[in-house]
C-alpha cells in the first residue's frame, strides 16, 4: 500500500498552524504521531490533500505540574512518555499503566496523547481514566481558544466537537483529594488488543467510607460513558464486598454495548459487571496504603 499524493506544512508556531487549518479548510488534516492517519492514508480510508505537521510545536510534548491547575500534559507527549513519566508515575500511576497497555512499543514511541482522543475510538484506553480523573482540555483555533471536560468532547464513534481549524493543545488533571485510582482493560491477546471492555475508576475513599467515586467505561458505548447511577449508589456507603458487588451489577446495567467480531454484548456486559467491582476494590485498596 501507498501513500496518495499531499502537501506538507510544518508551521513553527501552533498559531501558523491554526492559520493553515483555517485556510486550507477540509481539505488538510493534522499530522501529530501519525500513526492513525497514515494508515488510513495507505488504506484508502482518509485522503486529505494537505498534511500540517505539529512536529516543531515542542511545546505541545509537555508533563508538568503547575500549581493551582494541575497536571499538565501536552497533546504532543507520546504513550510511552505517559509510562516513563516520574510525575504520572508519582501522582496517578492509572495515566501511566493504561498507556503501558496500548499497542505496541513501537507504537506507543510515536502515537500521541492528542491524536488518541481525536480519533474517538470508542475502545480507546486513555479516555476512561482521564475522564474518571476529571480531566479537561483546550482547543485552540484561529478565532481563540477553549476548554471543556474531556467527557463532553467525544460525539460518537470517530466524532468529536473539535472544530476544523482548531487543534487539540492540552489534557489538565486538575488537583483533586483522589485516594485510589486504576484502570482495567480486557484484550482479546495478552498485549497491543484494542479493548473489548475498558474499565476505570477514582475513588476518595476516607476510612471504610467511600466518599466519592468516578467510573468511565470504554468500549462499551458509542463514547467512553460515565456510570453515574452507579457512582451516585456508591457514594457515602460502607466499603463492603457485597456492595462492590452490586455496583458491577448496576453499572453492566447502565452500559450500552454491541456485538461485533470481539465480543457480543451481552458477554461485554458481563464484563463490566465483573471489571468494576475489580477496578473499585484495586482504587480503593490504593487509598488503604
Amino acid at each position: 500500500m501507498y501513500l496518495p499524493d499531499f502537501d506538507y506544512y510544518m508551521p513553527d508556531s501552533l498559531a501558523e498552524a491554526c492559520e493553515a487549518l483555517a485556510r486550507f479548510g477540509s481539505k488538510a488534516k493534522v499530522l501529530s504521531g501519525g500513526t492513525d492517519i497514515i494508515s488510513k492514508m495507505k488504506s484508502g480510508l482518509l485522503s486529505p490533500e494537505i498534511l500540517v505537521s505539529l512536529k516543531k510545536l515542542d511545546e505541545l510534548t509537555k508533563i508538568e505540574y503547575v500549581a493551582g491547575k494541575g497536571v499538565v500534559i501536552g497533546a504532543r507527549a507520546t504513550h510511552n512518555d505517559l509510562v516513563n513519566s516520574s510525575l504520572l508515575n508519582e501522582k496517578y500511576l492509572s495515566i501511566s499503566e493504561a498507556a503501558h497497555h496500548m499497542a505496541a512499543n513501537q507504537i506507543r514511541n510515536i502515537g500521541t496523547v492528542g491524536g488518541n482522543l481525536c480519533n474517538a475510538v470508542p475502545s480507546a484506553d486513555l479516555p476512561p481514566i482521564l475522564i474518571a480523573l476529571g480531566a479537561t482540555i483546550k482547543l485552540v483555533g484561529s478565532n481563540g481558544e477553549r476548554t471543556m471536560l474531556l467527557e463532553e468532547f467525544f460525539l460518537g464513534p470517530v466524532k468529536t466537537l473539535i472544530a476544523p481549524d482548531e487543534i487539540l493543545t492540552e489534557i489538565v488533571i486538575p488537583d483533586q483529594p483522589t485516594t485510589g485510582s486504576t484502570y482495567l482493560k480486557f484484550g482479546l491477546r495478552r498485549s497491543g488488543a484494542l479493548a473489548v471492555v475498558g474499565l476505570a475508576v477514582a475513588v476518595t475513599v476516607t476510612g471504610e467510607t467511600l466518599q466519592d467515586v468516578r467510573i468511565a467505561i470504554g468500549a462499551a458505548a458509542p463514547i467512553p460513558m460515565r456510570a453515574r447511577e452507579t457512582e451516585n449508589f456508591l457514594r457515602g456507603k460502607t466499603i463492603c464486598d457485597e456492595l462492590l458487588a452490586e455496583a458491577g451489577v448496576i453499572a453492566a446495567s447502565e452500559s450500552k454495548p454491541i456485538s461485533d467480531l470481539r465480543g457480543s454484548a451481552e458477554y461485554r456486559r458481563d464484563l463490566v459487571r465483573v471489571f468494576t467491582r475489580r477496578a473499585l476494590r484495586k482504587a480503593i485498596n490504593e487509598g488503604h496504603v
